[in-house]
């Protein structure tokens, strides 16, 4: 399972979206830019124990309408070739050195390890824990196929899921963040469809 290192990352994860959240078609904050607080998400390991995989949910408390959003997020100790438009930024972790953050729902390693999660064969990791599953994750088994064979989509824009079913044959994650007034709240984070060629 992933450790969790307690040490600094500069800039800081909230200081990369502030910059990057603005240049996104589904960002709905003011053109001033974002007040960013992080309130939400979880990790998934990579069985190789190369790339980290977080679920970030960041709430924006400058919107007009307090806003969260769901960034998931691959950190990479080189660069991934193929996908330099989708790269966050780089920053200076203390323990690991230089870190590439992506984009995650364009890495290989993070669609991979969701579609597991989807089917079941691997669990939520706490955000913040080392080797501990987070049970606030809940999952609706999705079709039986390989990942390849899933068209996977990402909810960005966060808001309270009507309940944990998705449709009938789509897997579902879903997930917990904190509004503005404290209360927790459950969105629906990503779903499993089979892909239709």
């Amino acid at each position: 399972m992933a450790v969790i290192h307690k040490t600094t990352l500069v800039p800081s994860k909230l200081e990369l979206l502030t910059t990057w959240l603005p240049g996104q078609d589904w960002y709905a904050g003011p053109p001033s830019g974002p007040s960013l607080a992080r309130v939400g998400g979880f990790r998934l390991d990579d069985p190789a124990g190369q790339v980290g995989i977080e679920f970030l949910v960041v709430r924006d408390d400058a919107a007009p309408e307090v806003a969260a959003y769901l960034v998931p997020m691959t950190y990479r100790a080189g660069p991934l070739p193929g996908i330099d438009a989708h790269l966050i930024g780089t920053a200076e972790h203390g323990v690991l050195g230089p870190r590439w953050i992506y984009d995650g729902t364009r890495d290989p390693v993070l669609l991979t390890q969701l579609a597991e999660l989807i089917q079941g064969r691997v669990a939520a990791q706490a955000q913040s824990q080392s080797d501990t599953e987070d049970a606030t994750v809940h999952t609706v088994p999705g079709p039986a196929a390989p990942r390849q064979g899933l068209r996977i989509s990402f909810a960005r824009r966060l808001s309270p899921a009507t309940a944990d079913a998705a449709l009938p044959g789509v897997g579902a994650v879903t997930g917990l963040w904190t509004s503005i007034d404290g209360t927790l709240v459950r969105s629906l984070f990503a779903t499993a469809r089979p892909a239709i060629d």
